[in-house]
């Protein structure tokens, strides 16, 4: 919204929520999430045509056009359970749009949702119409975080679904018209409704199987010898494949891949399709793995316990460059861990204790609950430590865990780090951004995904 704000003077635009100190915080120096260059352009344009209310209900009533980014998470009990993606706060929206409406309205999807939603919101909006029009389309958003700015500016496509009516190709021209203020109408894609909702599950489905084939090459590099970095780097080379998403890690996260690929499965279930679900459970099921293997190893190269040994975690959001720990693999190795009864002490640039102790005792699927919803945090997690300076996180530490490839990893001063450390020291590169070998004549035993392994960790084998 702030870049349709700044990209199109002459929009008004309004982002509403029910939740006070979200508004509060979006209307204040310190905005409420960390993405380089946002706070550029929304302080360009707030005040002017970009405002931040928590009057939901005049804001929609006075709208030509509503986006709506409610939270989709999946369902944790009932039909789909584990799956099925929970349209709860989509469904309160839509009511909430028919109930205040008095004039003709589009309404746009931009929740990923499962294919099928705008018709069951269409059906919503109609039975309450009052004799209102309303169109539904369906605008999915490829923005991905750390980079969204700069992907907004110069998207590889903007894709908007409707109606193949006339009312329908009417809403897709007036929201085509918006984008085409700064994006060549070559890259705007118009399709239909299913095609739109279907093609963002779509992509992310095929960039998270990227993950896990690179991540699933990578436990064979390691039992073979070979370097996955060259073996990506050969394979990316291939015009047909090219490089990008092809950096093996300890797995991927984010609010969506998961959550994307589960919906996918659970479409295919219902539509009869089980083989085409079991397939793309494949992807999730890797990337599970790839975690899993991670502490294993962890755990093995340090005489098979962790039990009371400090350990260092660099890094828990899901990926450089931004706040975000929703799906993070930390999760999962820090959980993993803990479980074995290790000392956890974390540093990350850009997450706050209070995010890290809640991501770390929520139940699965929590987090996509808005926050006054979701459960208060319980008793802190008393082997978990949150500092902020590397140096501090792993002073005394056993063993370094790097789970973010956040650039300052790269050139910290790891000889401090050692003589600082419990000997032997070990680093667990879980992001391939350390050099190996300059590490190793430092003095450390080292892993790195799909790297040669070291002479120690040939001698301690992860047993799965």
């Amino acid at each position: 919204m702030a870049v349709i704000a700044l990209k199109c003077p002459n929009i008004q635009v309004a982002v509403v929520d029910i939740s006070v100190p979200r508004i509060t915080a979006w209307n204040s120096d310190q905005l409420p999430i960390y993405e380089p260059g946002l706070d550029e352009v929304v302080k360009q344009c707030r005040g002017k045509n970009l405002f931040f209310s928590t009057d939901v209900e005049k804001h929609v009533c006075e709208a030509d056009i509503v986006f709506v980014s409610v939270n989709t998470p999946t369902k944790t009990r009932g039909l789909g359970a584990g799956k099925a993606a929970d349209l709860t706060y989509w469904e309160s929206a839509a009511r909430m749009i028919a109930d205040v409406s008095k004039s003709d309205k589009i309404v746009v999807e931009k929740s990923t949702v499962p294919v099928k939603t705008a018709e069951a919101i269409e059906k919503i909006l109609t039975h309450n119409s009052k004799g209102i029009n309303f169109q539904i389309l369906s605008n999915p958003e490829f923005l991905a975080e750390g980079t969204a700015i700069q992907d907004l500016f110069n998207p590889d496509r903007v894709l908007i679904g409707g109606r193949e009516t006339p009312g329908g190709q009417k809403a897709i021209d007036t929201l085509k018209s918006v984008y085409a203020h700064w994006v060549p109408e070559q890259n705007i894609i118009t399709t239909n409704l299913w095609s739109a909702e279907l093609s963002k599950l779509a992509a992310n489905a095929f960039l998270a199987q990227r993950i896990s084939s690179v991540n699933a090459m990578s436990a064979l590099c390691e039992a073979t010898g070979a370097n996955v970095t060259q073996v990506a780097y050969a394979v990316g080379k291939d015009t047909r494949i090219g490089p990008k998403f092809l950096n093996a890690s300890v797995g991927f996260g984010g609010s969506c891949f998961q959550k994307d690929i589960l919906n996918l499965v659970y479409i295919c279930e219902c539509n009869g399709l089980p083989e085409v679900a079991e397939y793309w459970k494949q992807v999730i099921k890797i990337n599970d793995y790839q975690k899993s293997r991670f502490v294993n190893r962890v755990v093995a190269s340090m005489f098979n316990t962790v039990s009371n040994k400090k350990i260092a975690i660099l890094g828990f959001a899901f990926k450089k460059d931004t706040g975000d720990t929703r799906e993070t693999p930390a999760i999962d190795v820090c959980k993993g861990l803990l479980g074995d009864k290790a000392c956890v002490s974390i540093y990350d640039p850009q997450v706050t204790e209070d995010q890290i102790q809640r991501d770390l005792t929520l139940n699965k699927f929590d987090w996509d609950h808005p926050i006054h919803l979701q459960p208060m945090s319980p008793t802190a997690v008393k082997q978990v430590v949150v500092v902020w300076d590397a140096y501090e996180a792993t002073k005394d530490a056993h063993a370094i865990c790097i789970l973010t490839e956040w650039d300052e990893f790269k050139n910290l001063d790891y000889k401090r780090i050692y003589d600082n450390m419990q000997k032997p020291a070990f680093v667990f590169d879980g992001r391939n951004v350390v050099d190996l070998e300059k590490l190793r004549e430092i003095g450390f035993i080292v892993y790195s995904i799909g790297k040669p392994l070291d002479a120690w960790l040939k001698d301690m084998p992860a047993v799965a």
